[in-house]
C-alpha cells in the first residue's frame, strides 16, 4: 500500500535577523516550495531530490519525513521530492518553506495532524540536527508557515506577535549564492546591542524602520554591499533589508514605487533578477485546502 502526500509553504523576507540575538522577524512572501511525499509498508530510508538542483543536499526534506514518522511510530520508508520558485540559498528562507513543506505532505500522506506550531517546530528540529541553520530560524519557519509578519523568540521557539499586512515586495536576487550555515557567527553577535534596538522597533509594529536599520547592520557585519538598500531609499522605500545572511535584498515598497526600484536595482550591476511579489497572509494548512497547489 502506497501512501501520497502533497504541500506547499511559502518562502519569507526578513525584518530581523536572529543570528544575532535569537530573537528575529519574518514576513512572508508570495513564493512558494512544493513537496510530494510517497511512502510504502516493507520499504526502508526515505529519499529525497530536490528539483532545481538534483545534486542538491536532501538531508534535510529526508530528515523532516523521518521526524514525522518517528512523531506517530510509523514503519515506512519512500520517497520526498521538492520543487520551488524561491530561489535558493538567497536569504529567501527556501530552507524553512521546503521543511514546513515536507513535514506538511508527509502528515497528509499518513492522514496524521498537527498544530501549525508543531508543524513549525518539527522542521526548525529538522533544520537543526542537518545543520542547514544557525538559530533554527524559527522566526523565518513561522512567516514561511503562517503568514504576515511574525515576531518570534528563537531561543524560547515562541510565537511573540502575528500581524496581516498587505504590501508588494520587490526582491533583488543576485547570482551568487549564500548558505545559511556558512554565515560569520561571530561577526553577527558583534553588532547584538544594535539589533535589539531594531528588535524593540519591530515590537512596536515599526517593521519599516526596523528592518531597515536590521539591514545596514548585517550588510556592515557580513560584507554586503548597502548600495542596494540606498537606492530603495532613494526612490522612497521606507523598508529594505539584507534578507536573512543574504545575498538577496528585499523591500516593502508601494505599488507606485516597484518602477522605480526595479530599475535602480537593476542599474547597480551586479548580476541577478529582480523579483516582484507581495506579503503572503495566508497560512499553509488553509492556503493547500483551497486547491491552489
Amino acid at each position: 500500500m502506497t501512501f501520497e502526500g502533497h504541500a506547499c509553504a511559502f518562502g519569507a523576507g526578513t525584518i530581523i535577523n536572529a543570528i544575532a540575538t535569537w530573537k528575529g522577524a519574518a514576513f512572508g512572501i508570495d513564493l512558494k516550495t512544493f513537496a510530494e511525499v510517497k511512502l510504502s509498508e516493507g520499504n526502508s530510508g526515505i529519499k529525497g531530490s530536490i528539483e532545481e538542483i538534483p545534486e542538491g543536499d536532501t538531508h534535510l526534506i529526508e530528515r523532516c519525513v523521518e521526524l514525522v514518522l518517528e512523531r506517530f511510530g510509523l514503519e515506512l520508508g519512500g520517497t520526498i521530492k521538492t520543487g520551488s520558485e524561491i530561489p535558493l540559498a538567497g536569504g529567501l528562507k527556501s530552507s524553512s518553506a521546503a521543511a514546513n513543506a515536507s513535514v506538511l505532505a508527509t502528515l497528509r500522506a499518513v492522514n496524521e495532524t498537527l498544530p501549525p506550531l508543531e508543524i513549525v517546530k518539527l522542521g526548525v528540529r529538522a533544520a537543526k540536527e542537518v545543520g542547514v541553520t544557525v538559530t533554527g530560524a524559527f522566526d523565518d519557519a513561522c512567516a514561511s508557515f503562517l503568514g504576515g509578519i511574525v515576531v518570534t523568540d528563537n531561543r524560547k521557539m515562541e510565537l511573540v506577535r502575528r500581524e496581516e499586512v498587505d504590501s508588494k515586495v520587490l526582491i533583488f536576487a543576485p547570482a551568487k549564492k549564500a548558505f545559511s550555515a556558512d554565515t560569520n557567527v561571530k561577526r553577527s553577535r558583534l553588532i547584538a546591542p544594535y539589533v535589539e534596538m531594531a528588535y524593540e522597533l519591530a515590537l512596536k509594529g515599526e517593521y519599516e524602520r526596523a528592518m531597515t536599520l536590521n539591514g545596514f547592520l548585517y550588510c556592515g557585519a557580513l560584507g554586503f554591499d548597502t548600495e542596494y538598500m540606498l537606492r530603495a531609499l532613494e526612490c522612497g522605500v521606507k523598508g529594505v533589508s539584507l534578507s536573512g545572511t543574504g545575498p538577496a535584498y528585499a523591500a516593502l515598497v508601494k505599488a507606485e514605487q516597484v518602477k522605480e526600484l526595479k530599475s535602480a536595482w537593476e542599474s547597480c550591476g551586479m548580476e541577478g533578477k529582480v523579483i516582484e511579489t507581495s506579503i503572503n497572509n495566508r497560512d499553509a494548512i488553509s492556503f493547500n485546502r483551497e486547491g491552489s497547489s
